[in-house]
């Protein structure tokens, strides 16, 4: 199975409660917050990660927080 890899932008307002939790529900995924994701038009508006680099936005933090989940679970559901 290969490790995805989740970035937040260590500007992006709301990172912290959401890598918290997911850091929490997954504890094998390569998971960080970064100075810079290179996103900054998103990252300034809204709740927002890389997923294996793909941008991922949300109206807020407990959105985001499922968002990435259910990528999560989809990807494992696929590599099964």
């Amino acid at each position: 199975m290969s490790v995805m890899k989740i970035r937040f932008c260590e500007h992006n307002k709301g990172k912290g409660k959401v890598y918290r939790r997911l850091e929490e529900a997954f504890p094998d995924l390569d998971i960080k917050i970064k100075d810079c994701i290179k996103q900054c038009s998103s990252c300034r508006e809204m709740p927002m990660a890389t997923v294996n680099k793909k941008k991922i936005t949300a109206r807020d933090g407990d959105e985001l927080f499922d968002k990435i989940a259910a990528a999560i679970r989809e990807k494992s559901a696929k590599e099964k």
